[in-house]
């Protein structure tokens, strides 16, 4: 097992903080360390998974080794003969605080071929196919339903043959494996151009995923947005009117803001959804609100990118960032760069500008489609 330590400490405190830290670690189990997750995936040579999800922010850990075969303990050259029943996999800690088992599967996805049943690019036989060793029921339906997105959005033109399997145990490989993209960079790097992974992924992503790559889930959502647009006409200003508080109509028509700790939402810690108070269309989730403070609420990202628009304004001389809804043209607040994990932004919400949506309520309402968000 791998410890990667940033920080210095005096001996004594260290070795007492690696011992309580580490102490619930069981090597080969699978289980997670205590307050924390894992994810078990096969997608092709495991240096190079093990390379691409190490780069996650919110991953603790990534460890290659093997899964899906009887043999206890197996060594590469056995399990490289293809005879065994196992996969290369790699065992991947994360702290769900600040990273979902879909974004783990997101990452995993956007850097392996998931079409390809019978190898990963020039590595041929089964033990190099893709699968997720899925450790309980939630794990399995989160990635079923990520699946099935993934294969309706086309992106990899064929369709995905990626295998669902209960887990059941991890075997670590040996030692020289492990981390080998950093301690072998040079014959890695050899490795990796003429396997053809990236020139494959630049296919299917452009060659531009790594300076500005865009998640599968911000893909889905996107396609989502653009086919479930109905025509929309805005209301005349006397029919807003009619429909909104004065409030209402001050933050979302005269561009106001509402006053911290005395509005509706900013301590609702109800499972649902934010909707335009003006159009319906869907903003952001409970499962990415968090307590900012501020006396407003305050989420990490939207739902789907796609229903807001940002521009700078200089209401306060400074400038900030305003969003807005797409379509509903409605003032909903600002963005800050000062969020937590995963996406370091703060989305500052008005009230006044939304309609929450309990969790209970979405198909009732129109927006089943959304139920999905509260599936872990």
């Amino acid at each position: 097992m791998k410890v990667k330590l940033k920080f210095a400490l005096p001996s004594v405190a260290l070795l007492a903080l690696m011992a309580s830290f580490w102490g619930s670690a069981k090597d080969g189990s699978g289980q997670p360390l205590k307050g924390y997750e894992v994810a078990t995936l096969a997608g092709g040579c495991f240096w190079c998974t093990e390379s691409d999800l190490e780069k996650l922010p919110g991953v603790l850990d990534v460890v290659s080794g093997y899964s899906g075969g009887e043999l206890e303990s197996p060594t590469y050259k056995q399990v490289s003969s293809g005879k065994t029943g196992h996969i290369e996999v790699i065992e991947v800690k994360y702290d769900p605080k600040a990273v979902s088992y879909e974004q783990v599967l997101d990452q995993f996805f956007r850097h392996i071929d998931p079409t390809d049943d019978q190898g990963s690019f020039v590595d041929r036989g089964r033990h190099y196919r893709p699968a997720i060793f899925y450790h309980n029921d939630v794990q399995k339906q989160i990635a079923q339903r990520f699946m099935t997105e993934i294969d309706e959005l086309g992106i990899f033109k064929k369709p995905l043959k990626t295998e669902l399997i209960e887990f059941e145990k991890f075997w670590p490989a040996e030692e020289y494996h492990q981390d080998y993209y950093k301690r072998n960079k040079i014959r890695y790097n050899y490795y990796r151009y003429a396997s053809g992974r990236d020139q494959y992924l630049d296919g299917i992503f452009g060659e531009s995923r790594k300076d500005d790559p865009k998640t599968l889930r911000q893909l889905i959502d996107e396609k989502k947005a653009v086919s479930s647009i109905k025509p929309y006409a805005k209301p005349s200003d006397d029919e807003i009117k009619s429909k909104l508080s004065e409030l209402q109509y001050y933050v979302t028509q005269e561009e106001g803001t509402e006053r911290a700790f005395r509005n509706e939402y900013w301590d609702n810690k109800r499972d649902g959804i934010y909707v335009d108070i003006v159009s319906g269309e869907p903003l952001f989730s409970s499962t990415d609100k968090y307590k900012s403070g501020t006396g407003w609420p305050s989420f990490t990202k939207p739902i789907n990118a796609g229903y807001i628009v940002t521009k700078t304004d200089y209401h306060l001389v400074y400038p900030r960032t305003e969003v807005r809804s797409r379509f509903g043209d409605s003032h909903l607040g600002h963005v800050f760069k000062d969020g937590p994990a995963p996406t370091g932004l703060r989305y500052c919400m008005n009230s006044a500008a939304m309609r929450f949506i309990a969790k209970e309520d979405l198909e009732k309402e129109g927006y089943a489609e959304y139920l999905y968000l509260f599936d872990s």
